[in-house]
């Protein structure tokens, strides 16, 4: 069987006939010795083909198809042409050798034409990229380097704007600059307190949080100047009274050494560096919260922000945490404790990064485990919502965490929770009630704002009309004064009548059989004051009445 090579060069693509793949030899050692040469690897490979890139963009749309195992029109094309041709029912008496298996598996789907990748075709391949320029006379070496390092430029640059795209980039840096952080204020805090212990070791005891103890550190500076005028300000940085009178008393018979100027004045600037850290690591969090819940707001919602950061850039990637099963995700950063388990024959860990999660620590502890396979299994959901779904929401994230604190109410007290179909379903419904109501809001306003406009239009047309048809409207008004009376005493009559009719109504029901002819007797009073009878209308009537009688008898 016949071997043809596709190689796919930064220039365009080439097709070798390997015709003298026999004569060489079969092995793979072999191949790989004469590969080396030219003049030996010259005979066994021919060049059968060649179709430049008609410009570095195409290069790249090949690349990246390439990449991605797709097979293009202009390489089918270029296949179907170079390629000796195969009768329809009969199968091809060659093949062609790729690189790349999922390329290979994708022409031989849609074409017919039998691919292989093995050892041998990427060794002979490998001897075609070693002297590709020998065998194209009109590429010179100095072309195809420009061409591949063009081409590797571009390729990187898509691929790192893509990176730069996707934000959950920033959410991995800023998790990791945040547990950095922590441990650096940590540090610097108790450095502090140590360095200011030597000069006023009392302070330690009554304040505890290290924020604060730089302040006062910061703001005392010599305890010796420390007075009762002091208090309010001391009162506004701890905000109680009460310690601040304390710190006055302690400062005045305090057991710590004097310290030099010089000394004092670094302990201040040194602490001024904590609480400007400490500030900034506030501002990091608010920023870490936000992007959160843009890139990931059910995750956010249903197991916290700084858990859920910790989870995408243990994974690498929000969409590397959505393609892990709920098993992994379960022990993701227990790596360690997994394999020394299956090393020793242990036991497994039952819960990795999501044991920060507040759940499991509520959750009793031999329902630690449950709690933890059941939280992961629930974050894997909200994770693949996050990754694929269109619609920025967090009803899924707040459903799913209604969810767990069920599964926690049935563990304790055994409440039986609801059905994840009709949790999913109440949330599908929600999400469309709130996508529906953002929608006819814009829609009211938008109406809301026409309307305006055109009542405005009117009102600006109409106003010139008003003064021109104004003696009009007084001549009318004069000449018919006597239509407008009569219209008055039709509705008072009207207006008579309704009463009656109710009074009526209440009576019995001798009563009830004799309305409908005073009724009648007043609707025709009505019409013959309104729109007087025609003769010719009187003689068909009675026409009619007396051809009703005539067919009674």
């Amino acid at each position: 069987m016949a071997l043809y090579l596709l190689f796919e060069s930064a220039s365009g693509y080439a097709v070798f006939h390997a015709y003298g793949v026999d004569e060489i030899g079969q092995s793979v050692d072999a191949v790989r010795a004469s590969v080396l040469e030219l003049q030996r690897f010259s005979k066994a490979v021919k060049l059968a083909g060649f179709s430049p890139f008609s410009s570095a963009v195409d290069a790249l749309n090949q690349c990246n198809a390439i990449s991605e195992g797709i097979m293009t029109d202009e390489l089918r094309s270029f296949l179907e042409l170079n390629l000796p041709k195969v009768k329809e029912g009969k199968k091809a008496k060659y093949s062609v050798g790729v690189m790349e298996p999922k390329v290979g598996s994708h022409i031989s789907e849609a074409t017919g034409i039998p691919c292989q990748c093995n050892e041998f075709v990427q060794e002979l391949l490998r001897g075609v990229r070693l002297h590709f320029d020998h065998f194209i006379n009109q590429l010179k070496p100095s072309d195809l380097e420009k061409a591949q390092l063009g081409l590797g430029h571009s390729y990187s640059r898509a691929k790192v704007k893509f990176n730069v795209n996707r934000v959950d980039n920033m959410v991995i840096q800023a998790i990791f600059l945040l547990d950095t952080l922590d441990k650096d204020i940590n540090s610097f805090s108790m450095r502090v307190r140590e360095w200011y212990s030597w000069h006023f070791p009392e302070l330690v005891k009554i304040v505890n949080d290290n924020y604060i103890y730089a302040k006062i550190a910061k703001f005392v500076v010599n305890k010796s100047d420390l007075a009762e005028k002091d208090i309010p300000d001391l009162a506004d940085l701890i905000g109680d009274e009460d310690k601040a009178k304390e710190i006055v008393e302690a400062a005045k018979a305090s057991m710590g050494q004097d310290l030099s100027p010089v000394d004092l004045i670094n302990v201040q600037q040194f602490a001024q560096r904590v609480m400007n850290l400490s500030e900034y690591r506030k501002n990091l969090y608010e920023y870490l919260v936000t992007k959160m819940n843009d890139i990931a707001p059910n995750l956010t919602s249903l197991i916290g922000e700084v858990v859920g950061a910790r989870l995408i850039s243990h994974a690498g990637s929000l969409s590397n945490l959505a393609k892990c099963p709920a098993s992994t995700l379960q022990i993701l950063g227990a790596e360690k404790a997994l394999f020394r388990a299956l090393k020793t024959r242990g036991n497994t860990p039952k819960y990795g990064l999501i044991f920060h999660s507040s759940f499991i620590g509520r959750a009793s502890a031999k329902n630690k485990g449950r709690m933890a396979r059941y939280l992961a299994n629930k974050c894997s959901i909200a994770s693949r919502i996050d990754c694929y779904s269109e619609l920025n929401t967090s009803v899924f994230g707040q459903k799913l965490r209604e969810q767990v604190e069920e599964r926690l109410d049935f563990y304790d007290k055994g409440i039986a929770p609801r059905k994840n179909l009709d949790v999913m379903k109440s949330a599908i419904e929600d999400m469309t009630n709130a996508v529906s109501e953002d929608g006819s809001g814009k829609e009211k306003s938008d109406a809301s704002a026409k309307k305006s406009k055109k009542k405005k239009s009117k009102a600006e047309a109409g106003g010139e009309e008003m003064d021109l048809d104004k003696p009009v409207r007084i001549a009318a008004e004069e000449a018919e004064p006597e239509t407008e009376k009569k219209k008055k005493k039709k509705k008072k009559k009207n207006k008579l009548v309704e009463p009656q009719d109710q009074e009526m109504a209440d009576n019995g029901s001798v009563e009830q059989d004799e309305t409908p002819k005073k009724k009648k007797k007043k609707n025709r009073e009505a019409s013959e004051d309104v729109e007087p009878k025609t003769a010719t209308e009187g003689k068909k009537k009675r026409k009619k009445k007396s051809k009703t009688e005539d067919d009674d008898v």
